[in-house]
């Protein structure tokens, strides 16, 4: 076992706890939605000063166009890709539904429907949320593929993000009806499969260099910006937007950087 591959892994039991307690906590005390936005946006300017600042460099810096358009596109698609899959998964639930909300007329009816939608765990959220945390943890891989200093900053920001992911999965969970040891199982579970993305990339990506290193890195520049415009900004801004609010993307950005200058 290599020293990268145990550097990775022990990492990565960071954003995992981060996780785990986030999890717990929105189990007992869901944060407010303004609070819960908050912590978003602070998470996507982590993540996105860690793109700028320390992935984005060492990209350019190879001058390997190719390598770049190719790992680039490939962390587009997968993104797209998995989205297209999860929305498709969630359709046809939502229709049936909508169906059995309009067909039902009176209160008994409308009853039974929503019991039995708090009786069963929400399958495709679940498996979006499975994808989501397992290519984090690929990311972390790829972070100290790169070097030590750009994991341990990926490791700073995806922990932000995964603590949101937890509050923001487990508060999901108990507005469904799932009960409290039950959410906090389901959450926990998903908390550990960061460690398969990050066992893959450190085993398989630890020895890249040259331009398949940098076709890697291309491809985790492109899933992080997804991850920071299109989930964490995207399910922060479902919230009204108020000054403070919008500040704590800068500020997670700012601490970020000065940590970058310091270390």
């Amino acid at each position: 076992m290599s020293e990268l591959f145990i550097k990775v892994l022990l990492f990565t039991i960071f954003p995992v706890a981060a996780a785990i307690l986030g999890g717990i906590i929105a189990a007992f005390r869901p944060p407010g939605p303004r609070l819960g936005s908050a912590i978003q946006h602070f998470a996507a300017g982590m993540v996105f000063a860690a793109v700028a600042v320390e992935l984005l460099p060492d990209v350019v810096s190879e001058h390997a166009p190719v390598a770049t358009i190719i790992g680039f596109s490939a962390g587009i698609a997968l993104m797209l890709s998995i989205k297209a899959l999860t929305e498709k998964a969630e359709r046809p639930e939502n229709e049936i539904g909508e169906a059995e909300t309009d067909e039902a007329g009176d209160e008994e009816e409308k009853s039974r429907t929503l019991q039995k939608s708090k009786a069963a765990l929400p399958a495709s959220l679940i498996a979006t949320i499975g994808v989501d945390v397992t290519i984090d943890g690929l990311l972390i891989g790829i972070g100290f593929a790169a070097g030590a200093k750009e994991g341990i900053l990926l490791i700073i920001a995806l922990s932000l993000e995964l603590l949101s992911l937890g509050l923001a999965t487990s508060a999901t969970l108990s507005r469904l009806g799932i009960s409290r040891g039950r959410s906090i199982a389901v959450t926990t579970g998903l908390a550990l499969l960061p460690f398969i993305g990050a066992s893959f990339g450190a085993s398989v990506l630890g020895g890249l260099s040259g331009r398949l290193l940098e076709a890697v890195l291309a491809f985790g520049v492109a899933a992080l910006l997804y991850l920071v415009t299109e989930e964490l900004l995207v399910e922060a801004h479902e919230v009204p937007e108020t000054p403070w609010i919008t500040a704590t993307f800068f500020i997670g950005f700012l601490i970020l950087l000065i940590i970058t200058m310091v270390v």
